[in-house]
């Protein structure tokens, strides 16, 4: 719901796609996002990443205990999917309560994705439990052939990979997350079957950076390391497809920032870490993206209530206000000890989030 002009007020959002790494770099990581999202899913390429229900639930309570005083925020946790994966483990996931989701990382295709799935063929029996107790699969859709091109590789993997995914497991639930083409968007919209909640079956997530960016912003006077993610930024033609579907009220469209922390010395470096982190100032970075392409009363579905439905979640009751209130992001910030540079650093940016100040704190 929209406010008057010089302010906004929506449920509180959740952010369905989150990196918090882990140790000391929690103490970060959690106040940043506690700070604006009610829940967020999180993801499991730690080293060594998490690969069953314990792990799950002990990293879950490392990042519990890393909330601000007061914080309610609550991670969403996931497994990530091996070649090794017992199907017998997706039961006591969903048993547990805590877990939301199994992770496919293609070997090779980003951060701390060596350990991931080297043949679908061989997950095949996970992916028949998932479905069986549906559990979603949260897709890091790139293929890894080095024939193919960087900039091509979500198409090709969603032509080899993912439509036979699909067909073989119908009731299967999927978020293609991070998309970043109209191949993406053209794939989601094809696919409408629902849930007996009449949910979808198919979703994706879409980052501010996405929305905001083309490739073009990773050579804008020079190599700009800070905006390098993957999936890479893709062109004009493709961000404003995603613009559209972040904007067309499509429940299958959701909020996932993607937030992917690495400290300045690793993204400014000789073979620099793929990540854009944008969690300190992720909200006000979508209402930048819905403002300027005309659809901010549409924020709202798309941050605070596609996600939890989709998940089969409540929505949330508490909200969030933004305001009108132009500022600039930080060159860089505090990061265990060393500094961080946020998506757009030195930009100024029109509406700034009013959020707790409990959540804000740092330990």
């Amino acid at each position: 719901m929209q406010a008057p002009e010089h302010s906004l007020r929506i449920t509180r959002p959740d952010d369905w796609h989150l990196h918090l790494r882990d140790g000391d770099a929690l103490r970060w990581t959690v106040p940043w996002s506690a700070a604006q999202f009610a829940r967020a899913i999180v993801m499991p390429n730690l080293k060594p990443p998490v690969v069953d229900t314990a792990q799950a639930l002990a990293y879950r309570d490392r990042v519990l205990a890393a909330r601000p005083p007061g914080s309610d925020f609550e991670p969403l946790m996931t497994l990530y999917l091996t070649d090794r994966t017992a199907a017998q483990e997706i039961a006591r996931a969903r048993a547990s309560g805590a877990v939301h989701g199994v992770k496919l990382y293609p070997a090779g295709a980003t951060t701390n994705s060596d350990s991931g799935v080297t043949d679908l063929r061989l997950v095949r029996p996970v992916l028949e439990a998932m479905q069986r107790e549906g559990m979603p699969l949260l897709v890091h859709g790139e293929v890894t052939d080095p024939e193919v091109d960087v900039f091509d590789r979500e198409a090709v993997f969603i032509e080899r990979h993912l439509q036979s995914i699909r067909r073989d497991f119908p009731a299967l639930k999927i978020v293609l997350e991070h998309i970043t083409t109209s191949h993406a968007v053209d794939f989601v919209l094809a696919h409408d079957a629902r849930d007996a909640r009449g949910a979808p079956l198919l979703g994706a997530t879409l980052t501010a950076h996405h929305l905001l960016h083309s490739r073009n912003a990773m050579f804008r006077g020079g190599l700009r390391p800070h905006y390098y993610c993957l999936p890479v930024l893709k062109r004009e033609s493709h961000r404003r497809r995603l613009l559209d579907a972040a904007c067309s009220g499509d429940p299958r469209f959701f909020l996932g920032t993607d937030s992917a922390p690495h400290a300045r010395g690793a993204k400014e470096a000789d073979c620099g870490c793929a990540g854009c982190f944008s969690a300190m100032h992720a909200l006000e970075l979508y209402a930048q993206a819905f403002e300027q392409a005309g659809c901010l009363s549409r924020l709202e579905a798309f941050a605070s209530h596609f996600g939890a439905d989709f998940y089969g979640l409540p929505r949330n009751r508490d909200s969030i206000e933004l305001r009108r209130q132009p500022w600039s992001v930080p060159d860089s910030l505090p990061y265990l000890d060393t500094r961080i540079v946020p998506v757009d650093a030195g930009t100024e940016l029109g509406w700034r989030a009013v959020c707790d100040a409990a959540s804000q704190q740092q330990a």
